[in-house]
């Protein structure tokens, strides 16, 4: 931003002067002055009647359109199996990239790598291997600095990953050893034709606004994308592609930390992510007994439990059960939410879901406006008459 003043339609009548919350403006020879510390709040614009006071932005300098080229994602696995996220996000890429008219490459790092070739059936022109047993499990350094090398030699203009645990653990390092910027959990990601921005979406505020940001003088420009945000796309079995096989160079890398042993998390049984059916519970239930309920109606249906974050909160279910903004996104093909009432900070985590039922004694209730149908009424006569109908049929 920049603050100016028109000296041919300055009076030096000191209106603005008394206006000035920091007491930045001054008379000097019958024109007004500006010292240095402004922040450009506009009360002095406001008390000129003579049009005098003009404040403007100062368009930042973008880098040059053909130093960075190429749509990168990176392609995260565990136990040598691809995240699904990946193939979400190489789904997206591949559609940024044409709009673009550029390559979409993946990278991927780790040991044994399973299913390395649907990468390029999902739309990659380009993966980048690097297959090492050093990097069979997550190796935070290591995974930085090799990431960040292969970003500095082949200088792509875009580079996206998963917002996953390993996601948010070391893509911001490698943002900040490139000096560029990095929006965190996305909901979504689209091109400015014109400039070639990418254009960063996501919920700020708890929430209750979404803010579009770009990075328009550095370069990547780098997001991190929530699973199940983007929908997969059905892989082309004819997609023609590159797997370029790298070697791990890991001489001159220093950990902080050693990784003595991995021991799997019990709640990783609870995969909200990939559940097709998903019954939600919230404070329409009263009590944490009243679960019961709907584990009753899940099992039924073949589903996954979900919740509200308020009943997470008070310790009625364990976190990863819950669905929203600070749990997790989903996008199942059928969505039950029994009394919910649909705050945004829920909403941001299955308003894409394929079909959503909502069921609430609240006619006015925010969660009927994403509802395909919505069911005004007592959940507790309504839920046993499903599972009554679902059971017989």
């Amino acid at each position: 931003m920049g603050i100016q003043i028109d000296l041919d339609k300055c009076v030096g009548c000191g209106n603005c002067v008394p206006a000035c919350p920091f007491g930045l403006l001054e008379i000097i020879d019958e024109k007004v002055q500006v010292k240095d510390g402004c922040n450009f709040c506009g009360a002095c614009q406001e008390a000129c009647d003579y049009e005098a006071v003009v404040i403007e932005a100062v368009n930042q300098v973008s880098v040059p359109s053909d130093s960075h080229r190429g749509v990168w994602v990176f392609a995260e696995q565990r136990h040598s199996q691809l995240k699904s996220v990946v193939y979400e996000l190489v789904s997206k890429g591949r559609k940024l990239a044409d709009t673009l008219e550029t390559e979409l490459c993946a990278v991927c790092l780790g040991h044994n790598i399973n299913e390395v070739e649907q990468l390029i059936a999902y739309g990659a022109d380009k993966v980048y291997l690097i297959d090492s047993p050093v990097l069979a499990h997550f190796h935070e350094d290591l995974y930085t600095r090799k990431l960040v090398e292969l970003i500095q030699e082949y200088k792509p203009e875009i580079v996206v990953a998963g917002a996953t645990p390993h996601g948010r653990s070391f893509i911001p390092r490698v943002a900040a050893m490139l000096r560029t910027g990095l929006t965190a959990d996305c909901t979504g990601l689209e091109i400015d034709v014109e400039t070639r921005l990418l254009l960063q979406t996501r919920p700020t505020f708890g929430g209750n606004i979404m803010a579009t940001i770009i990075c328009q003088a550095k370069r990547p420009q780098m997001a991190t994308v929530r699973p199940r945000v983007f929908r997969k796309e059905a892989p082309s079995k004819g997609k023609k592609g590159q797997i370029i096989k790298m070697d791990l160079d890991s001489e001159g890398v220093t950990s902080s930390t050693k990784l003595l042993d991995f021991i799997e998390d019990i709640t990783e049984a609870v995969k909200l992510e990939e559940a097709d059916i998903i019954v939600s519970g919230g404070r329409g239930l009263g009590k944490a007994e009243n679960f019961q309920l709907l584990e009753e109606l899940a099992n039924v249906l073949g589903a996954a439990l979900g919740s509200s974050r308020p009943l997470v909160d008070d310790g009625w279910i364990s976190y990863p059960h819950q669905v929203g903004q600070t749990g997790k996104t989903v996008c199942p093909k059928l969505y039950i939410a029994c009394g919910i009432s649909g705050a945004v900070q829920h909403l941001a985590g299955m308003q894409t879901s394929d079909n959503i039922v909502a069921i609430n004694n609240d006619p006015n209730a925010p969660i009927f406006e994403v509802a395909t149908y919505g069911i005004v009424g007592d959940l507790f006569q309504i839920v046993p008459m499903l599972i009554e109908k679902l059971k017989n049929g």
